[in-house]
């Protein structure tokens, strides 16, 4: 799993000039096909790794902690793969079996489909797609309009584009995770055929995989949280290497002031990433023993994740106003993990909406 320091050094010294380009390098990109990150959630007979989830979140929180941009694309990318058993065969094998496989999409329902002949015609827009523009598979929910007039209950359906039926919106104005390519996607009027629709009620038979099971909130959950622990390890580390470039300008107090704050957030992050680590495994393993998730289990993962997010989230929000005037320029690393971080765990899967 781990990288040459050689790349880690290249990823992150490029990070910058990808907040200018809005978008991957190619060399970051090529990276994380070649290391068959996208496909962590495909099966091997289309060319995947299979990992189990506990497996996956130390991949996805590695690369996020390489860098903010790279491990979201990493994450998001091989989020994709869940849809897998839940595809038609022949449809799942041509979107995930060429090499370079990866979906991007939506799953807010902000698009209509009206049935036809074979299939459906399509119209939407959808935001917030990360990897837009290396996307080989496009994927968003659609409410189908049919004649029973039912508004009560709209019938939702997952559609999967080929990249030439989409156009991509480059509004992805964000102060953080710039390089993500999170563009909103539109659909004009596009024929899909009825096979390239799917439903995650609807599991195909045959993938019966664990993951493909395991529910799909806190999967997502834990996915995204993987990433706020990995980019607030990697702003703690920025911290200790700034504060000791700056010890010598420093008081002696205000230094041994700002060294303490970093340990204490260190020492909090260590315990919150240890639990959900072991609440993570747990799950796992009760699920692989096929025992039921109850709605309380469901709640705690819930709970965690976003308690553990917030936890990450504090490392910056303490640190950042102690670190000096520099750690407000845009240009500074510390300051782009900040935001990196900020950024991410913004997501609404990350944003606790009760006290």
């Amino acid at each position: 799993m781990r990288l040459e320091q050689q790349i880690i050094d290249q990823i992150r010294e490029t990070s910058l000039q990808t907040e200018q380009t809005g978008k991957l390098a190619p060399e970051a990109l090529s990276i994380i096909i070649e290391r068959g990150w996208f496909k962590l959630f495909v099966p091997e007979s289309y060319g995947g790794a299979m990992a189990s989830l506990p497996e996956a979140l130390k991949v996805f929180e590695y690369a996020a902690w390489v860098d903010g941009s790279f491990g979201w694309l990493t994450t998001i990318g091989a989020g994709g793969g869940y849809f897998v058993a839940f595809m038609q065969p022949e449809t799942a094998a041509n979107v995930f079996t060429p090499v370079e496989a990866v979906i991007a999409g939506s799953g807010m329902p902000t698009g209509t489909a009206i049935p036809t002949d074979g299939g459906y015609i399509v119209n939407g827009s959808w935001g917030y797609c990360s990897g837009s523009e290396h996307a080989t598979t496009f994927t968003a929910n659609c409410i189908i309009q049919n004649d029973n007039g039912n508004e009560a209950e709209p019938e939702i359906c997952a559609f999967a584009f080929t990249p030439d039926q989409v156009e991509i919106v480059k509004d992805w104005q964000a102060f953080g995770l710039k390089a993500t390519d999170s563009h909103t996607i539109r659909v004009k009027n596009q024929f899909v055929k009825r096979e390239r629709t799917f439903s995650l009620l609807e599991q195909t038979a045959c993938h019966n995989e664990p993951l493909f099971s395991y529910p799909f909130l806190p999967f997502a959950q834990a996915t995204f949280c993987a990433i706020s622990i990995g980019i607030a390890k990697h702003l703690l580390e920025e911290a200790q290497q700034l504060a000791a470039q700056k010890q010598a300008a420093w008081r002696v107090d205000r230094y041994t002031f700002v060294a303490e704050l970093i340990a204490q957030a260190e020492l909090d992050l260590h315990h919150a990433s240890l639990n959900f680590q072991q609440i993570i495994e747990q799950s796992w393993s009760n699920h692989l023993d096929q025992r039921a998730f109850t709605e309380d289990e469901v709640a705690d993962i819930s709970n965690c994740c976003l308690q553990t997010s917030r936890i990450a989230l504090s490392c910056g929000q303490k640190l950042l106003p102690y670190m000096g005037m520099s750690a407000i320029m845009e240009h500074e690393p510390i300051n782009q993990i900040w935001r990196d971080l900020q950024t991410a765990c913004q997501h609404s899967l990350l944003v606790p909406f009760a006290k």
